[in-house]
């Protein structure tokens, strides 16, 4: 059964020192669930390094037309070189990261997750996808607004679940514990469209944690025109 909007929030002083006795394997953990089933979730939770700042810029309205424009406008260029056996050769080399099934299920949710969160949280998102009966590929990670800029962090990106195990074998983490840790490097380059609204990526919050393989884009979201060109062009890399 879905769970929509879960009100209830835990005590961040007790998640974070349970966070520091689980170690960094569990990471943070959420202190409200917006919505949840066994494939997919949007939660909030708490940004461990939040004390050396002020805060996020929340609880912030971004209207759910707004998120759709920016999720419509992040590209994955894929590399050079992929194999038919492990790569999906019908998807072109340069694509939307999202497709408008995904950008109208996920951007309301995200923004109302916005609306909720508190200063010392982030958005995290996590979809899980079975491609065979062992094997399964997780797209994943989180937002979060610093004044005008949201910050995207797209973690996973159709991440497959067993990068470090022998096919056939049970997954060896709980990847829903961590949206924000990348199961495997990632493979390809994100850019975002119209690259006018993309601003620099500097490590800040959760990226002081997390900054091996980050992939981040931090977006102008006022003023983003809707709609943005569906049709990837040539703009600069995130990093």
């Amino acid at each position: 059964m879905n769970r929509l909007l879960t009100f209830f929030r835990r005590p961040i002083g007790l998640s974070l020192g349970v966070t520091m006795l689980a170690g960094c394997t569990a990471g943070p953990f959420p202190t409200l669930t917006i919505y949840e089933t066994p494939n997919a979730f949007v939660r909030l939770q708490t940004d461990p390094q939040i004390g050396q700042s002020a805060g996020h810029s929340h609880p912030a309205q971004v209207p759910a037309e707004q998120i759709g424009a920016v999720l419509r406008g992040i590209i994955v260029e894929e590399p050079l070189t992929r194999l038919p056996l492990y790569d999906d050769l019908t998807v072109p080399r340069r694509h939307q990261a999202f497709n408008e099934e995904e950008i109208a299920f996920w951007a309301p949710l995200l923004s109302m997750a916005l609306q909720k969160a508190t200063p010392e949280e982030v958005v995290t998102f996590y979809q899980s996808r079975r491609i065979s009966g062992v094997k399964r590929e997780v797209t994943s990670g989180g937002l979060f607004l610093e004044g005008a800029n949201l910050h995207v962090i797209l973690s996973n990106y159709r991440s497959g679940t067993h990068a470090a195990a022998d096919i056939g074998t049970a997954d060896t983490e709980d990847d829903r514990l961590t949206p924000l840790r990348s199961l495997a490097p990632q493979k390809g380059t994100l850019y975002f469209e119209p690259s006018a609204f993309l601003r620099p990526a500097e490590p800040q919050g959760v990226g002081r944690v997390f900054p091996w393989d980050r992939r981040e884009l931090i977006i102008q979201v006022g003023g983003l025109p809707q709609p943005v060109p569906s049709e990837p062009s040539s703009v600069r890399p995130a990093r």
